[in-house]
Protein backbone atom coordinates (compact mmCIF):
# COMPACT_ATOMS: atom_id res chain seq x y z
CA UNK A 1 0.00 0.00 0.00
CA UNK A 2 1.41 3.38 -1.00
CA UNK A 3 1.02 6.74 0.62
CA UNK A 4 -0.46 9.24 -1.82
CA UNK A 5 1.67 12.17 -2.95
CA UNK A 6 1.62 14.75 -0.13
CA UNK A 7 0.87 18.37 -0.88
CA UNK A 8 3.88 20.66 -1.19
CA UNK A 9 5.32 21.45 2.19
CA UNK A 10 3.43 18.66 3.92
CA UNK A 11 5.36 16.92 6.68
CA UNK A 12 4.69 13.72 8.51
CA UNK A 13 4.40 13.75 12.27
CA UNK A 14 5.27 10.06 12.34
CA UNK A 15 6.87 7.71 9.82
CA UNK A 16 4.64 6.47 7.03
CA UNK A 17 5.73 3.06 5.84
CA UNK A 18 4.59 0.28 3.57
CA UNK A 19 5.61 -3.37 3.69
CA UNK A 20 7.04 -5.27 0.77
CA UNK A 21 4.24 -6.13 -1.64
CA UNK A 22 4.13 -9.06 -4.03
CA UNK A 23 5.73 -8.18 -7.34
CA UNK A 24 3.55 -8.35 -10.44
CA UNK A 25 4.23 -10.97 -13.10
CA UNK A 26 6.31 -8.48 -15.03
CA UNK A 27 8.93 -6.46 -13.16
CA UNK A 28 9.11 -4.23 -16.23
CA UNK A 29 5.44 -3.37 -15.79
CA UNK A 30 6.06 -2.60 -12.13
CA UNK A 31 8.96 -0.29 -13.00
CA UNK A 32 6.90 1.40 -15.72
CA UNK A 33 4.14 2.10 -13.22
CA UNK A 34 6.62 3.59 -10.74
CA UNK A 35 8.18 5.75 -13.46
CA UNK A 36 4.74 7.04 -14.43
CA UNK A 37 4.17 8.18 -10.84
CA UNK A 38 7.21 10.49 -11.18
CA UNK A 39 5.78 12.50 -14.09
CA UNK A 40 5.50 15.59 -11.87
CA UNK A 41 9.31 15.69 -11.40
CA UNK A 42 9.93 16.51 -15.06
CA UNK A 43 12.16 14.74 -17.56
CA UNK A 44 14.04 11.74 -16.22
CA UNK A 45 17.54 10.56 -17.05
CA UNK A 46 18.63 6.92 -16.85
CA UNK A 47 22.34 6.20 -16.58
CA UNK A 48 24.80 3.52 -15.56
CA UNK A 49 26.78 4.29 -12.40
CA UNK A 50 30.03 2.40 -11.93
CA UNK A 51 31.10 1.57 -8.38
CA UNK A 52 34.83 2.30 -7.93
CA UNK A 53 37.08 -0.61 -6.95
CA UNK A 54 34.45 -3.10 -8.13
CA UNK A 55 33.21 -4.45 -11.47
CA UNK A 56 29.62 -3.49 -10.57
CA UNK A 57 27.42 -0.94 -12.32
CA UNK A 58 23.99 0.18 -11.12
CA UNK A 59 21.32 1.52 -13.48
CA UNK A 60 19.83 4.66 -11.98
CA UNK A 61 16.98 6.96 -12.99
CA UNK A 62 16.69 10.50 -11.66
CA UNK A 63 15.22 13.90 -12.59
CA UNK A 64 17.32 15.97 -14.98
CA UNK A 65 16.29 19.46 -13.85
CA UNK A 66 17.22 19.71 -10.18
CA UNK A 67 16.97 23.52 -10.35
CA UNK A 68 13.24 23.16 -11.03
CA UNK A 69 12.93 20.88 -8.02
CA UNK A 70 14.76 23.44 -5.88
CA UNK A 71 12.26 26.08 -6.98
CA UNK A 72 9.41 23.82 -5.88
CA UNK A 73 10.98 23.39 -2.44
CA UNK A 74 11.76 27.05 -1.79
CA UNK A 75 8.69 27.56 0.43
CA UNK A 76 9.12 24.36 2.43
CA UNK A 77 9.30 25.44 6.10
CA UNK A 78 11.25 22.28 6.94
CA UNK A 79 13.93 23.03 4.33
CA UNK A 80 13.58 19.57 2.81
CA UNK A 81 15.60 20.32 -0.28
CA UNK A 82 15.69 17.77 -3.13
CA UNK A 83 19.10 16.31 -2.31
CA UNK A 84 17.55 12.94 -3.18
CA UNK A 85 17.63 13.80 -6.90
CA UNK A 86 21.44 13.93 -7.11
CA UNK A 87 23.97 11.13 -7.36
CA UNK A 88 26.38 11.78 -4.50
CA UNK A 89 29.91 10.38 -4.21
CA UNK A 90 29.22 9.25 -0.63
CA UNK A 91 26.34 7.03 -1.71
CA UNK A 92 28.50 5.47 -4.41
CA UNK A 93 31.38 4.94 -1.98
CA UNK A 94 29.11 3.30 0.60
CA UNK A 95 27.65 1.00 -2.06
CA UNK A 96 31.18 0.07 -3.14
CA UNK A 97 32.08 -0.68 0.49
CA UNK A 98 29.02 -2.92 0.87
CA UNK A 99 30.03 -4.84 -2.26
CA UNK A 100 33.36 -5.64 -0.60
CA UNK A 101 31.81 -6.72 2.74
CA UNK A 102 28.56 -8.52 1.82
CA UNK A 103 28.88 -10.93 4.75
CA UNK A 104 27.70 -8.16 7.09
CA UNK A 105 24.29 -8.06 5.43
CA UNK A 106 23.03 -11.59 4.73
CA UNK A 107 19.57 -11.94 6.32
CA UNK A 108 20.27 -8.95 8.59
CA UNK A 109 17.81 -6.22 9.48
CA UNK A 110 19.28 -3.04 7.96
CA UNK A 111 18.10 0.59 7.83
CA UNK A 112 19.32 3.35 5.53
CA UNK A 113 18.88 7.04 6.36
CA UNK A 114 18.34 9.12 3.21
CA UNK A 115 18.12 6.51 0.46
CA UNK A 116 18.32 9.01 -2.43
CA UNK A 117 18.12 7.26 -5.81
CA UNK A 118 18.74 3.83 -4.31
CA UNK A 119 22.35 2.96 -5.18
CA UNK A 120 23.33 1.96 -1.64
CA UNK A 121 19.99 0.22 -1.14
CA UNK A 122 20.53 -1.88 -4.27
CA UNK A 123 23.87 -3.22 -3.02
CA UNK A 124 22.51 -3.87 0.48
CA UNK A 125 19.61 -5.92 -0.90
CA UNK A 126 21.92 -7.73 -3.31
CA UNK A 127 23.97 -8.75 -0.27
CA UNK A 128 20.87 -10.21 1.36
CA UNK A 129 19.78 -7.37 3.65
CA UNK A 130 16.24 -7.07 4.96
CA UNK A 131 16.25 -3.37 4.21
CA UNK A 132 14.19 -0.51 5.59
CA UNK A 133 14.73 2.55 3.38
CA UNK A 134 14.03 5.99 4.87
CA UNK A 135 13.72 9.34 3.12
CA UNK A 136 11.58 12.44 3.59
CA UNK A 137 10.71 12.49 -0.15
CA UNK A 138 8.20 10.07 -1.59
CA UNK A 139 9.97 10.53 -4.92
CA UNK A 140 13.19 9.22 -3.43
CA UNK A 141 11.44 6.11 -2.15
CA UNK A 142 9.97 5.55 -5.62
CA UNK A 143 13.37 5.92 -7.31
CA UNK A 144 14.85 3.52 -4.76
CA UNK A 145 12.20 0.93 -5.60
CA UNK A 146 13.05 1.31 -9.30
CA UNK A 147 16.80 0.98 -8.74
CA UNK A 148 16.53 -2.05 -6.46
CA UNK A 149 14.08 -3.80 -8.78
CA UNK A 150 16.42 -3.34 -11.72
CA UNK A 151 19.48 -4.49 -9.79
CA UNK A 152 18.03 -7.33 -7.69
CA UNK A 153 14.41 -7.91 -8.83
CA UNK A 154 13.47 -7.07 -5.23
CA UNK A 155 12.28 -4.04 -3.30
CA UNK A 156 13.20 -2.97 0.24
CA UNK A 157 11.33 -4.87 2.93
CA UNK A 158 9.97 -1.60 4.29
CA UNK A 159 9.75 1.93 2.84
CA UNK A 160 9.44 4.76 5.34
CA UNK A 161 8.64 8.33 4.34
CA UNK A 162 10.05 10.35 7.22
CA UNK A 163 12.79 12.70 8.29
CA UNK A 164 15.27 10.52 10.21
CA UNK A 165 16.07 13.52 12.41
CA UNK A 166 12.69 13.47 14.17
CA UNK A 167 12.20 11.21 17.22
CA UNK A 168 9.19 9.43 15.72
CA UNK A 169 11.63 7.46 13.56
CA UNK A 170 12.67 5.61 16.72
CA UNK A 171 9.50 3.50 16.59
CA UNK A 172 11.14 1.53 13.77
CA UNK A 173 13.28 -0.19 16.43
CA UNK A 174 10.28 -2.50 16.95
CA UNK A 175 10.06 -5.47 16.87
CA UNK A 176 13.86 -5.57 17.10
CA UNK A 177 16.72 -3.10 16.55
CA UNK A 178 18.78 -3.10 13.38
CA UNK A 179 22.03 -4.97 12.84
CA UNK A 180 23.30 -2.27 10.46
CA UNK A 181 22.56 1.44 10.04
CA UNK A 182 23.66 2.98 6.71
CA UNK A 183 24.16 6.73 6.33
CA UNK A 184 25.79 8.42 3.33
CA UNK A 185 26.53 12.15 3.59
CA UNK A 186 23.75 12.93 6.07
CA UNK A 187 25.70 15.35 8.29
CA UNK A 188 25.40 18.70 6.52
CA UNK A 189 25.14 20.92 9.60
CA UNK A 190 26.06 20.73 13.30
CA UNK A 191 22.34 20.49 14.15
CA UNK A 192 22.35 17.04 12.47
CA UNK A 193 24.81 15.55 14.97
CA UNK A 194 22.57 15.11 18.02
CA UNK A 195 19.61 13.60 16.09
CA UNK A 196 21.92 11.05 14.45
CA UNK A 197 23.39 10.04 17.79
CA UNK A 198 19.90 9.75 19.28
CA UNK A 199 18.69 7.67 16.32
CA UNK A 200 21.52 5.15 16.45
CA UNK A 201 21.22 4.87 20.24
CA UNK A 202 17.67 3.60 19.77
CA UNK A 203 17.68 1.89 16.37
CA UNK A 204 21.04 0.10 16.34
CA UNK A 205 21.46 -3.22 18.13
CA UNK A 206 24.05 -3.22 20.90
CA UNK A 207 26.43 -5.32 18.79
CA UNK A 208 25.41 -3.69 15.51
CA UNK A 209 27.40 -1.52 13.13
CA UNK A 210 26.94 2.00 11.85
CA UNK A 211 28.38 2.48 8.37
CA UNK A 212 28.89 6.17 7.63
CA UNK A 213 30.20 7.67 4.39
CA UNK A 214 31.19 11.34 4.37
CA UNK A 215 33.15 13.70 2.10
CA UNK A 216 34.96 15.62 4.83
CA UNK A 217 32.32 18.01 6.15
CA UNK A 218 33.09 19.51 9.55
CA UNK A 219 29.90 18.16 11.22
CA UNK A 220 30.97 14.63 10.29
CA UNK A 221 34.33 15.17 11.97
CA UNK A 222 32.60 16.40 15.12
CA UNK A 223 30.22 13.44 15.05
CA UNK A 224 33.08 10.95 14.76
CA UNK A 225 34.99 12.66 17.57
CA UNK A 226 31.91 12.39 19.79
CA UNK A 227 31.53 8.68 19.12
CA UNK A 228 35.23 8.13 19.77
CA UNK A 229 34.86 9.86 23.14
CA UNK A 230 31.98 7.49 23.89
CA UNK A 231 34.22 4.51 23.19
CA UNK A 232 33.13 3.59 19.67
CA UNK A 233 35.70 1.84 17.48
CA UNK A 234 36.11 2.60 13.78
CA UNK A 235 37.49 0.91 10.68
CA UNK A 236 38.00 3.74 8.19
CA UNK A 237 38.87 3.73 4.50
CA UNK A 238 38.81 6.35 1.77
CA UNK A 239 37.85 6.39 -1.89
CA UNK A 240 38.78 9.02 -4.48
CA UNK A 241 36.43 7.99 -7.27
CA UNK A 242 36.11 8.24 -10.16
CA UNK A 243 32.65 9.77 -9.74
CA UNK A 244 30.04 10.13 -12.52
CA UNK A 245 29.73 13.92 -12.18
CA UNK A 246 32.86 15.79 -13.36
CA UNK A 247 32.11 18.48 -10.77
CA UNK A 248 32.96 15.94 -8.07
CA UNK A 249 36.50 15.39 -9.34
CA UNK A 250 38.86 15.68 -6.39
CA UNK A 251 36.25 14.62 -3.82
CA UNK A 252 37.53 12.05 -1.34
CA UNK A 253 34.92 10.05 0.54
CA UNK A 254 35.74 8.39 3.84
CA UNK A 255 33.75 5.38 4.96
CA UNK A 256 33.67 4.48 8.63
CA UNK A 257 32.52 1.11 9.95
CA UNK A 258 31.68 1.94 13.56
CA UNK A 259 31.02 -0.36 16.50
CA UNK A 260 30.30 0.33 20.14
CA UNK A 261 33.04 -0.70 22.53
CA UNK A 262 32.12 -4.13 23.83
CA UNK A 263 33.00 -4.58 27.51
CA UNK A 264 34.19 -8.08 28.26
CA UNK A 265 32.18 -9.98 30.83
CA UNK A 266 33.65 -12.38 33.36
Amino acid sequence: MYRSQPSKGAMLSSPSHSPLTELPASIDDRIASLLASLAHTGELLTEQVALPDTSITVEVTRPIDTNWLLDQAVDDPEQNLPYWAEIWPSGIALASAIARRPELFAAQRVIEFGCGVGITAALAIAAGARLTAVDYALESLTLTRITTLRHTSREPELMCQANWRVPSIHQLAEPEPFAVVLAADVLYERRDIAPLIDAIDVLLAEDGVLWLAEPGREPAREFLNTLQEQGWQAESTHLEGPWPDPKDAGVTVRTHLLRRHQTSRS
